[in-house]
């Protein structure tokens, strides 16, 4: 990999950043076979955070994605669940600020800020141009949870699949070797494939809206798509038959592609952090 560009050290002030007034901080229970929710929820001044691995919560701390964050693998293994109280006059916008004070605090998190070329897919329209469905409007939606107030984004997993609550009637529900989506954008549809795929998805498509997707992907992909959202914590029976289409030609389908290039990633780099967390 090539280095391009460094900046300083992040975590050696934490005090200098707000807080949460209090937050206990633990290491999730083991999984439950049948069925497990993960997400973040936030309820007046209440923000609880389920069953996330730590490169999630330096993803949120830090507003990069899964993939930018390097360090070391139990990163994306290691599960933790986190309650915390919003202090009087704070607001949501700062929740990044108290997550990287509370990961500084408690788990000794220091890290710095690289860009790097990395490999990755580019998702680009194809030669015969789009094909894709535009969401409908849904005033009900809009107005409705997650419009304002509550926060409730969650990742359910049973034995049948998955499903990606979004809010505002966004969401994504996927299955043994299918995926369907609706509101979501192109840059948020490359943000899900990089869970089915061997490298990012970069959205370079230029297109804005919300659309509705059905796409299907191999079991393989599928297999990468329960390791990235689950911790690990969910694998599949190496004696399933795959009988799905790759993702690359479901895409092609709808006037997409994905293509290997390589290009400037802004990644954050962990320094320093401890597995367990200081008591609370």
């Amino acid at each position: 990999m090539t280095l391009l560009a460094s900046v300083a050290a992040f975590g050696q002030s934490p005090s200098a950043r707000p807080e949460f007034e209090v937050a206990s901080v633990k290491k999730s229970a083991p999984a439950q076979p049948d069925q497990f929710n993960i997400g973040v929820h936030i309820d007046g001044a209440m923000v609880r955070y389920s069953y996330l691995p730590m490169r999630s919560y330096i993803r949120m701390a830090y507003g990069v994605k899964d993939y930018q964050v390097l360090g070391p693998d139990w990163l994306g293994t290691e599960n933790y669940d986190i309650a915390a109280k919003l202090p009087d006059g704070a607001t949501r916008s700062q929740l990044p600020e108290m997550l990287q004070s509370l990961l500084a605090e408690r788990f000794k998190l220091v890290l710095h800020r690289d860009t790097r070329e990395l490999p990755v897919y580019a998702l680009v329209v194809g030669k015969n141009g789009p094909k894709l469905k535009e969401s409908a409007p849904d005033p009900d939606a809009d107005a409705g949870p997650g419009a304002k107030g509550n926060v409730d984004v969650a990742v359910t997993v049973g034995r049948g699949g998955g499903a990606i609550d979004l809010g505002k009637g966004s969401f994504v529900t996927y299955g043994r070797d299918r995926m369907e989506a609706k509101k979501v954008t192109l840059t948020a549809l490359a943000d899900w494939l990089t869970r089915l795929l061997d490298r990012p998805a970069v959205d370079m498509t230029g297109i804005a809206g919300t659309y509705d997707f059905s796409l299907e992907y191999s079991l393989e992909e599928l297999r990468n798509l329960l390791r990235s959202s689950t911790g690990g914590a969910r694998e599949l029976p190496a004696s399933i038959p795959d009988s799905g289409t790759s993702i690359f030609a479901s895409l092609e389908a709808v006037g997409l592609k994905l293509e290997q290039r390589k290009a400037p990633i802004e990644v954050v780099v962990v320094d320093r952090i401890e597995r367990t967390p200081t008591e609370n």
